[in-house]
């Protein structure tokens, strides 16, 4: 683990116990309620190694997702482009392949709509719009997007997300709401925090922005994810400087829009990340390079 990592760490998890005390002291919970949240909210992140607050069970989280994934494949219509399909499905199942998440019913779906719109939900449930796909130019522009997606997901950031909202909601309360959290069936009002969790808004449109952090955290994991596949790590910010321009004139709100730091900035932060990840390219058994162009 890096320095860097290794102080990350330190901060973050210095800042969970302060806000996991403060939490768990004026909640009226039991004993075995208390063991619970503490067991769900101990975890780290995968590649970046930060600690995080968890609260919600990740069962639970992927159940959210597959019911939040199957609402959405009914309310949108699917594209019919055989090529856009072939190419989402072709670079999701590499990403898959070294997610370490085998345990993941991965789905990927292309939703016929020109907003430049992607997200993953938890247990690996992909959505990729129309619109976007020609901003990736070719496979690893595909990788680039996707593998920022699944990071968000094997991040668990939507989960870290309603586990701040659980604190900031219930704290000072007797903690019956959060009871229905920890349970496995799952509310109406639950269906709808998933969604706002995990950056999808309420006419699966337009995306809600995640923190700068879960942003550059997702960037930072996402160009070793596609790395790891064989995709050139190059094309990271490359996407971002092309996705620049794309976004001038947009008719909706695109993906990323309203998010931060800038597309420039995240093309930097990448660009400084790419020796590492070209390493992580170099040992991959496979090398696809930027793959097959987008027609």
């Amino acid at each position: 683990m890096s320095s860097k990592h290794r102080l990350r760490e330190v901060v973050d998890s210095k800042h969970e116990g302060i806000i996991r005390r403060q939490f768990l002291a004026q909640l009226g919970l039991s004993a075995s309620a208390v063991f619970g949240i503490a067991h769900c909210g101990c975890r780290q992140t995968p590649i970046t190694h930060r600690r995080q607050l968890t609260l919600v069970p990740e069962t639970q989280e992927q159940q959210m997702g597959l019911t939040a994934f199957e609402d959405i494949r009914k309310k949108n219509t699917l594209s019919t482009n055989k090529a856009y399909i072939e190419i989402v499905e072709r670079v999701g199942k590499r990403l898959a392949a070294v997610s370490e998440r085998g345990d993941y019913a991965w789905e990927f779906a292309v939703i016929a709509d020109k907003t430049q719109n992607a997200f993953c939900l938890p247990g690996g449930k992909v959505a990729f719009y129309e619109g976007i796909v020609p901003v990736c130019a070719n496979e690893a522009g595909v990788a680039v997007v996707m593998s920022h997606e699944i990071s968000h997901a094997l991040a668990r950031h939507g989960g870290e997300r309603m586990s701040q909202q659980m604190v900031e909601e219930k704290v000072g309360t007797n903690g019956i709401a959060l009871a229905k959290y920890m349970g496995v069936k799952m509310t109406a009002d639950q269906e709808k925090l998933a969604l706002n969790a995990y950056n999808v808004g309420a006419e699966y449109g337009v995306m809600l922005p995640f923190s700068r952090f879960h942003e550059s955290e997702a960037d930072e994991m996402g160009i070793h994810l596609m790395a790891k596949a064989g995709y050139d790590p190059n094309e990271a910010p490359k996407f971002w400087q092309r996705f620049s321009g794309a976004k001038k004139g947009a008719t909706q709100t695109p993906w990323y829009a309203s998010t931060h730091p800038s597309d420039e900035t995240r093309a930097e932060n990448l660009a400084k990340l790419l020796p590492e990840a070209i390493s992580e390219y170099e040992a991959a058994a496979t090398k696809y390079g930027v793959g097959v162009a987008v027609s």
